[in-house]
């Protein structure tokens, strides 16, 4: 594990990497409109601190079942706080209060304009100059993500403002914090590494949301139930540990332009069980976007 997060950086592209990569972008897609629709039975923070501090203590166990050990070296514990706050509990904040002010489509597509932060960021820290390739597949997906807001009908009127400011502040902590990581690598095997940053992360989300917020869980429905566990499970469980280990095996911008897969997928089922707007063009544009990400896993 600490010679392939050593490799990462400067190493080609990993098939392994890329497997991690799938499974944490439809782990996450799906996610867009699962927090949508339970943001409607529940508060926000409550929401997504109380389902990450779940998360981290079930992979707690899985890793302890597994004989892994959760011990965390000194030197290590002021990345781990820092990629937490960055990665987890600014996400997770920004993004779930987001969504009360946009729909779960709009919302994916404006986070996720993280890839340009990261390869922004990466060239002076990392040393990661963009190649012409991979400089080519940003500017396709961004085209194809352009075209899906324009066929959404999105528009930064005073009412969606909150909500796109907060979106864009997750995504740029986001891109941080994935670069830093890079920077200042976490060495410690994926699962491990995912049960402190979710777990610092998402306490203080959950200690807040505990504290002034008011959950009525009489009302929560039985799908909502069903949606509780796959955010808990599938989100943070399986995903994160898969970011993690993607991230651990792939330069720091291909990862990040790997997961524009992951608003694809939201927008789709974000149509699909939300019935926000799919029509023909919103689906060339996600084919569009689609094969700016193959092109980017070749660079």
């Amino acid at each position: 594990m600490h010679d392939s997060t050593r490799r990462g950086g400067r190493a080609g592209i990993a098939p392994a990497g890329l497997m991690f990569l799938a499974i944490t972008s439809v782990g996450w897609g799906f996610n867009w409109p699962v927090t949508k629709f339970l943001l409607s039975e529940l508060p926000p923070l409550t929401l997504r601190g109380v389902t990450g501090v779940l998360g981290a203590l079930l992979l707690a166990v899985f890793a302890l079942v597994r004989g892994q050990s959760l011990k965390v070296g000194p030197g290590i514990w002021p990345r781990l706080v820092m990629a937490g706050l960055l990665n987890v509990t600014g996400w997770m904040v920004l993004m779930g209060l987001a969504l009360l002010w946009l729909p779960a489509s709009e919302a994916a597509l404006i986070a996720y304009t993280m890839p340009i932060w990261a390869s922004i960021i990466a060239w002076p820290v990392l040393g990661e100059r963009p190649t012409l390739l991979r400089t080519i597949a940003l500017v396709m997906a961004f085209a194809g993500l352009a075209s899906i807001m324009g066929g959404n009908g999105i528009s930064a009127s005073e009412a969606k403002l909150p909500g796109i400011v907060m979106a864009l502040g997750g995504s740029v902590g986001f891109a941080l914090g994935t670069v830093l990581s890079k920077k200042l690598p976490i060495h410690l095997p994926p699962i491990t590494a995912a049960v402190w940053q979710i777990g610092t992360g998402c306490l203080p989300v959950a200690i807040a949301g505990l504290a002034i917020e008011t959950t009525h869980l009489e009302q929560v429905t039985t799908v909502g139930w069903w949606l509780l566990v796959y955010s808990t499970v599938v989100q943070f469980c399986i995903a994160y540990v898969s970011w993690f280990a993607a991230l651990a095996r792939l330069p720091a911008s291909v990862a990040a332009i790997g997961t524009m897969a992951v608003p694809v997928i939201g927008v789709v089922a974000s149509a699909i069980a939300l019935h926000e707007p799919l029509g023909p063009g919103q689906i060339a544009a996600l084919v569009f976007t689609l094969a700016g990400v193959a092109l980017a896993t070749r660079g």
